[in-house]
């Protein structure tokens, strides 16, 4: 078998954590530690959050996008196919080196999506993005970390409660909606997004799309 080829290294700030870039062959693996976080042969999920979020806003030519999390680009790829000329994503990513492995060996997976001009790259916190554009976008994606149950930054726990929900409530505009993916079911957190005002539809899709896997969970949380 071939071995895992290790391509970098980046801290993630204020976690003391560092994520690891793997190739084997033509896969490729972020990790933190001994868990990975995601794989270029594991995408359905990832994709699947873009198209449910935006086929509810697919009546707005000029949509405004927010997604924390950029990850190996899949969600972004997705959500700029099923948006017209005119929209805009922005995508949050608090660790500049995610940003420039998605601008280097793994731009080509999901077809360089940043060389899009709808695209705005950030390197930041989501939650500053979110605490600053009240009222500003059509559709909030979020898969950062592992969802819900945070794993390489206990500051990410804040994003996901009932204070980060709130925010994101108020930064959507009227009838927008807010997605969230996670590696599980969480029956606490569709409460958290009741209580926030939001009319929560829960979706499970695979890890691997059409190809199967294991169960990933998206939450479709829409503002009244």
């Amino acid at each position: 078998m071939i071995p895992w080829e290790l391509l970098g290294v980046a801290k993630v700030p204020g976690a003391g954590k560092e994520l690891r870039l793997y190739r084997r062959g033509d896969e490729y693996a972020i990790r933190v530690d001994t868990y990975e976080l995601m794989n270029s042969y594991v995408h359905g999920s990832e994709e699947a959050l873009a198209e449910l979020a935006c086929a509810r806003i697919a009546d707005r030519p000029r949509a405004r996008v927010l997604i924390g999390g950029l990850g190996m680009g899949y969600t972004a790829a997705a959500a700029l196919t099923r948006l017209g000329p005119k929209a805009m994503v922005v995508v949050a990513e608090l660790v500049p080196a995610v940003v420039a492995w998605n601008r280097g060996p793994l731009a080509h997976l999901a077809g360089h999506p940043l060389e899009d001009r709808r695209v705005i790259v950030r390197e930041t916190d989501v939650t500053r993005i979110l605490r600053a554009d009240i009222g500003y976008y059509d559709a909030i994606l979020l898969d950062v970390d592992n969802g819900p149950d945070g794993l390489t930054s206990r500051g990410n726990n804040w994003l996901y409660g009932p204070a980060g929900l709130k925010t994101s409530h108020e930064a959507l505009r009227p009838g927008g909606v807010l997605a969230v993916w996670s590696a599980g079911p969480d029956r606490a957190f569709s409460k958290q997004l009741h209580k926030a005002g939001f009319e929560v539809e829960e979706v499970h899709v695979r890890a691997r799309g059409a190809r199967g896997g294991s169960r990933r969970t998206i939450w479709l949380a829409g503002r009244r």
